[in-house]
């Protein structure tokens, strides 16, 4: 199927009169690459509206990196080392409980935690992290842990995935994050993330979250050597899977960050996404994912030029303020660790939108 401008515009009219996007229909505004991809973006974008209003969201949240020791090697990832590295760590007991007084503190609303696999780790110590954050920072909503650290705590311990998800929750976690997602490819996976759980057991975990009344982020990386069917089977598997449980609260899209990361420097992957691959892929993302409210945009990633190109494009939620960023800054990203609001409005009003501070279910504060 070649989209003459003709022929897109009648797609875009439709997907705006409730036609749902076909995969080769993705696929096809996916490869689009002249000016008529900014067509495809001012569709998004009414659509956003539609959606959720005139407001950009964000949430106050902190980051605290666990640890980055890890018993995985992804290719994607310039984060993880072994326990004998120079730049190796892990938080004591008492760094995550002065963390957590530092986010209950500032007001933050929600800490995620973000750490490695590490080769000591079982359930048990996770579920310490979680009891720590929750005494020392209560009321404060835990985002925590995803699919891979929910498999490797069940491996560790000798249980069920879901007894694991049953014992976050009991902990006080929130919600789980959709990472680890990166692109639920197989044929990709084994070249950027091998030591990972499949794409089906991936998804398997996730249902058994939302299933429990875990609800969860969901994401993508991309920019690194997938291909647009790639892609689109990624974003289609998110469809399907929303469909049947409705557990997403967001999608974010993630830009592979490469110049730090041994895919690029062995020559496994291009250096990154373009500007317009990043703009495509939220704007298509609004399109093809109908069943999700929430689309955001990570500063970490983009760099705030590009963040509000993408909020021009079908994105409704700029993130968070984060406070603590290893996982982007170590693979080479530019663009700190910390976000200010008043930046973050900066950039609302010069799009005369209104910044609105919520929380991690998307309720306004």
């Amino acid at each position: 199927m070649h989209t003459t401008p003709a022929t897109l515009q009648t797609l875009l009219d439709d997907v705006q009169n409730g036609h749902r996007l076909t995969i080769p229909e993705a696929i096809e505004l996916f490869k689009t690459r002249d000016k008529t991809a900014f067509l495809i973006a001012y569709t998004a974008d009414i659509m956003r509206e539609k959606i959720t209003g005139n407001t950009i969201t964000w949430v106050k949240n902190q980051n605290i990196n666990c640890s980055n020791i890890c018993v995985n090697h992804c290719g994607f990832c310039g984060f993880s080392c072994t326990k004998s590295d120079l730049q190796a760590y892990e938080l004591t007991p008492e760094d995550v409980a002065k963390k957590a007084e530092d986010a209950k503190n500032r007001g933050v609303t929600e800490i995620c935690t973000v750490s490695g696999l590490h080769p000591d780790y079982t359930l048990d110590s996770y579920l310490s992290i979680y009891k720590t954050i929750r005494d020392h920072a209560p009321g404060v909503h835990i985002h925590a842990s995803n699919p891979m650290e929910v498999a490797y705590a069940a491996r560790k311990s000798n249980c069920s995935t879901r007894e694991v998800l049953e014992k976050f929750k009991d902990a006080g976690v929130g919600t789980l994050c959709g990472t680890a997602a990166e692109i639920l490819v197989d044929s990709v996976r084994k070249t950027i993330c091998p030591e990972k759980i499949p794409t089906d057991e991936w998804i398997r975990i996730i249902k058994e979250s939302h299933e429990i009344g875990l609800r969860s982020t969901a994401t993508i990386m991309h920019g690194h050597c997938e291909s647009v069917e790639d892609q689109v089977t990624h974003l289609s598997i998110l469809r399907d899977i929303q469909d049947e449980t409705r557990g997403f609260t967001e999608f974010v899209p993630l830009s592979f960050i490469h110049p730090g990361t041994p895919l690029y420097q062995k020559g496994l992957a291009r250096p990154g996404a373009t500007g317009r691959q990043d703009m495509l892929m939220i704007a298509v993302s609004r399109l093809f994912l109908d069943n999700f409210k929430n689309i955001q945009v990570s500063w970490v990633k983009l760099g705030l030029k590009m963040v509000q190109i993408g909020l021009m494009s079908g994105a409704n939620d700029i993130g968070g303020t984060l406070y603590e960023e290893s996982i982007s800054s170590s693979a080479g990203a530019k663009s700190g660790e910390y976000l200010d609001p008043s930046e973050m409005n900066y950039i609302a009003e010069d799009l005369g939108r209104k910044l609105v501070q919520r929380r991690t279910d998307y309720t306004p504060i």
